[in-house]
């Protein structure tokens, strides 16, 4: 499996439970970033904020037991601004024997351009490559509830909308959350999404495997995708 992110952190603030869930089962899971997450506000520091956040990723892979990191160095908050198919050659070439890429939502979660972007970059390199495309999903009442208390932007979805419903141990997501100190400290919107959502995570087909219907399947277990990559 190749997770395609915009930012470090994505990889363990959104996509962390699920990359463990699978890597737990024998999934060969590896992490294609576009940028160093440079633009953030989140944090203060005297060193580089990108060299630092590359640090910061490094470390929270490792923990979530992802096997590789491609960081590549996009601007932050600019990818929007890439042609789509340029970005879509680097999910091309980092894609390798993967079978499956594993996003965002559309939508990006929060809207942010950078995940829509690297979202849509996975989707037009999967058409070429003819690989399914799972995307992590919020629940509309996990968004509804963040979006009333924090003012925040959550794009949530209605259960009908989810295909897969899995169930997660959060204990090495939030041991990968730890390592990305200058992001997580302050930052209570993450802490307390990861409350509402408790032990499951959701997922949507975007681009489903040959012979699967994206219809709503509610299940305890993983996906299914066992020693594959």
């Amino acid at each position: 499996m190749l997770a395609v992110c915009a930012h470090p952190d994505d990889e363990s603030f959104g996509l962390g439970a699920v990359l463990g869930a699978l890597s737990d089962q024998g999934t060969t899971a590896r992490v294609l970033c576009f940028t160093h997450g440079e633009a953030s506000t989140l944090g203060e520091t005297r060193r580089s904020l990108g060299e630092l956040r590359a640090g910061e990723l490094a470390a929270a892979a490792a923990v979530i037991g992802v096997e590789e990191v491609a960081l590549l160095g996009y601007a932050d908050g600019h990818l929007g601004e890439i042609p789509l198919d340029e970005l879509a050659r680097q999910v091309d070439e980092a894609s390798g024997q993967a079978e499956i890429l594993l996003v965002f939502d559309e939508g990006g979660i929060t809207g942010h351009p950078d995940h829509c972007a690297a979202t849509a970059a996975a989707l037009l390199a999967a058409r070429r490559c003819r690989l399914p495309v799972l995307a992590w999903a919020v629940p509309d009442t996990v968004a509804s509830t963040l979006n009333a208390e924090h003012g925040t932007s959550f794009l949530g979805r209605r259960d009908a909308e989810v295909d897969l419903v899995i169930a997660v141990d959060r204990y090495r997501q939030r041991q990968a959350i730890a390592c990305h100190a200058s992001q997580s400290t302050d930052n209570p919107v993450l802490w307390r999404r990861l409350e509402l959502s408790g032990a499951s995570e959701s997922l949507r087909w975007l681009r489903p495997p040959p012979g699967t219907e994206a219809t709503p399947e509610h299940t305890d277990d993983s996906p299914g995708f066992d020693g594959r990559e």
